[in-house]
């Protein structure tokens, strides 16, 4: 089974508890899924079946598991009032758009089942945290929910705005995970920056990679993830927002190598997906707006 994780750079530093043999670890029956943990049917529940469930076969999973998760990270629940906000948020941005464009059997295909949602960042010994985790195409793990705050939510400000495209930034690059997982690019397109991958990308920054033909310093890690981070970041940011960033590359070469991928991953969507990825860019960028303006 394929797992991805996509990264943001932070710098920080970890605590970490221990568990001695003698350590009172209380009522087992109250352990999620090992029984006592039952719950009445409420709104949240109802949304997800008649918005997601019903609809696509997608269920996502807001009480807390730790069985879920990696045992040794610190994590925080999900706020339940934040739930339906972030999976409609998710379902008008990423769902519908595709839908429109691919059609619904696609989508239904393609569309992991089963979502995990977490309330903090997973935080990463190298001073990375991790946003989101993609396995098997069938499962999505998505962090950092409780600082998701749309345009009408209470304390919402226009810097907000950051965390929200860095959702759909964290959604876009894993479903393309998906999508390469199952039809992969072309070869050609490692031989664009062979020789320029570094497994130490995340003591760079996304400045010094635009001028290399990345799109993010991410992006540097390898072929598979560079590939996705274009998709990512070309729908997130828009037409406009992505010729803004090729705008400030002063190497001719690092826009040039950015150019022919920009040009591979439209050619993949168009054949084969048969998506216009032009019109698929408009519409998310115009449905992220809509949450933030």
């Amino acid at each position: 089974m394929l797992k991805h994780k996509i990264y943001l750079v932070v710098l920080a530093l970890a605590i970490f508890a221990s568990c001695k043999k003698e350590d009172d670890l209380g009522d087992v029956s109250q352990i999620p899924g090992l029984g006592g943990d039952t719950w009445a049917t409420g709104p949240i529940d109802k949304w997800i079946l008649d918005s997601l469930t019903t609809p696509f076969n997608v269920s996502a999973k807001y009480k807390w598991d730790q069985g879920e998760l990696e045992f040794d990270k610190t994590l925080t629940p999900p706020k339940e009032e934040k739930i339906i906000p972030v999976m409609s948020s998710i379902k008008s941005v990423w769902i519908d758009n595709y839908v429109k464009e691919a059609g619904k059997p696609f989508m239904m295909k393609y569309i992991p089942k089963w979502f995990v949602l977490v309330g903090s960042a997973s935080w990463n010994i190298d001073g990375t945290i991790t946003l989101g985790t993609a396995e098997g195409g069938r499962r999505v793990l998505l962090y950092v929910l409780n600082d998701f705050r749309i345009k009408g939510m209470p304390g919402y400000v226009p810097s907000d705005s950051f965390n929200i495209k860095q959702m759909f930034h964290t959604i876009e690059h894993e479903f393309g995970h998906i999508l390469h997982q199952t039809v992969l690019y072309p070869q050609e397109w490692k031989s664009i920056s062979t020789g320029d991958y570094t497994s130490d990308w995340n003591n760079t920054t996304d400045s010094s990679a635009h001028e290399k033909g990345f799109i993010t310093m991410y992006a540097q890690s390898n072929p598979d993830d560079d590939f996705v981070e274009m998709i990512s970041m070309m729908l997130t940011e828009g037409k406009a927002g992505y010729e803004g960033i090729l705008s400030t590359i002063t190497s001719t070469t690092g826009k040039s190598k950015l150019r022919q991928k920009e040009t591979m991953v439209v050619s993949y969507f168009k054949d084969v997906w048969g998506i216009d990825f032009a019109s698929l860019q408009q519409r998310t960028r115009n449905s992220i707006e809509l949450l933030i303006k």
